[in-house]
């Protein structure tokens, strides 16, 4: 077998098969239910997850740390809680936190609340490189569990290769550029960036706000549900609470104007807008509202490069007064375009990506946020979902876009597409299985 590539194109198994019951394919809503009911046991299931973090971790370099006699007793505990009649959405689920700051955020001490139980640090870029889209675990480079040639994205790295690997239903990362939705479309997650400012960040620019890394949409949606309400945030718009009388607008775009993406993930990207529409889900619009009938940002690059910089301490944070004019210009512009746009639609669709998963040795001059940081200058929530694989079985990802404050939009349209694809995937095999019952 070539070593680059994973065993199977839909289940990337680094060290071979599944731990336990087969929870490690399981989402995190099923896990809960079963600790919730007495199916297993909180100890059980985190157990589990040890044996395969074990087990896969010294090819995968996903964690920094493990703390696997902490989170035993922490899933002890879980479980005692449980059984006094404590009801926990999350009760007994493994996660992975974003570095060794992870269990001190707001989003982590929600979820442990819910009864999740952090095994472990998840992997972050390490020093000496100008790009973030890697990971440095304990053991050495975080790899990419479709292909191990490949990096995962970063800076979420290690968080999204634990999901994709199947070593635990969910992880927490941080987005300031699309740290959670780049590593997300690179191995074939769900990945959700939150309105800016929504949920308690540190920090300082504005730029970066918290997510989350999942395999299964509902895990998303659960995430929300718990960090939201442990926030005090009103989690839903009007628009958003139910289902509307029809499907939300939505407007594709091949690069926002600017960017230069290879056609390979733009027709990969777009087939999956495509698929949406079809099955009812979205009403793509004919043509964005505006003269130009096409969506046309300015390229936020040097914006969020000014914006960042203005944000460090010390005398590196100097910059020139008119560049800091220049780059809120280009944010008042795309804010005042993207109002235009969401004015007459619900949704923008975009490649997450200009780029599929580069080697270790560097994306080269080519800005993998090309497509992603435009949100971030703006505020916007912003949703990967899965859209496909390229021609080296890499995954390519379908970025979403709603409006301020409709996470919840973005997360109903997800667990929609993901529940059309499994119906789908359920019925193929019945049909392979009447025509061909004997398996090996």
């Amino acid at each position: 077998m070539d070593p680059r590539t994973s065993p199977h194109p839909r289940s990337p198994q680094p060290s071979g098969g599944l731990v336990g019951e087969g929870l490690s394919d399981l989402s995190a809503v099923r896990i809960a239910e079963g600790v919730r009911t007495g199916e297993w046991l909180a100890v059980d299931v985190v157990a589990a997850a040890l044996a395969r973090i074990e087990r896969v971790e010294p090819t995968l370099h996903a964690f920094i740390e493990v703390w696997a006699e902490e989170s035993l007793r922490r899933a002890g505990e879980v479980d005692v809680r449980v059984a006094a009649g404590e009801r926990l959405p999350l009760a007994g689920v493994p996660i992975g936190v974003k570095g060794r700051s992870g269990p001190r955020t707001a989003a982590a001490r929600a979820l442990v609340a819910a009864g999740c139980v952090p095994v472990g640090a998840t992997s972050v870029p390490g020093p000496g490189t100008p790009w973030q889209t890697w990971g440095l675990g304990a053991g050495g480079r975080t790899v990419n569990p479709w292909r191990a040639d490949r990096t995962p994205g970063g800076s979420s790295a290690g968080s999204a290769a634990a999901v994709a690997a199947g070593l635990v239903p969910l992880a927490t990362g941080t987005d300031g550029a699309g740290s959670v939705r780049i590593p997300a479309a690179w191995c074939g997650i769900v990945g959700l960036k939150s309105t800016n400012g929504l949920l308690p960040s540190p920090d300082r620019t504005g730029l970066a706000s918290a997510g989350v890394l999942t395999r299964h949409a509902s895990d998303a949606a659960a995430y929300w549900r718990c960090v939201t309400e442990a926030a005090g945030v009103v989690r839903e718009s009007a628009s958003a609470v139910a289902p509307a009388p029809t499907p939300p607008v939505a407007v594709w775009s091949d690069d926002l104007g600017f960017a230069d993406v290879e056609p390979g993930l733009v027709a990969i990207a777009r087939a999956a807008a495509h698929h949406l529409a079809g099955a009812g889900l979205v009403r793509q619009a004919p043509s964005p509202p505006g003269p130009t009938g096409a969506l046309v940002l300015e390229d936020p690059g040097p914006a969020w490069l000014t914006l960042r910089a203005g944000a460090r301490s010390g005398a590196d944070a100097r910059v020139d007064a008119a560049d800091l004019r220049a780059a809120q210009e280009i944010r008042t512009e795309n804010d005042r375009r993207l109002a235009a746009l969401f004015a007459g639609a619900d949704l923008i669709l975009t490649p997450t990506t200009p780029n599929p998963p580069h080697g270790h040795d560097g994306p080269g001059d080519r800005y993998s946020t090309a497509l992603t940081w435009a949100f971030n200058l703006s505020g916007h929530p912003a949703l990967s979902i899965p859209a496909g694989y390229d021609a080296d079985g890499c995954p390519v990802g379908l970025q979403l876009v709603a409006r301020p404050g409709e996470e919840a939009l973005l997360l109903r349209v997800a667990e929609a597409a993901e529940t059309t694809e499994t119906a789908k995937t359920n019925e193929a095999t019945k049909t392979s299985e009447a025509v061909d019952p004997v398996r090996e």
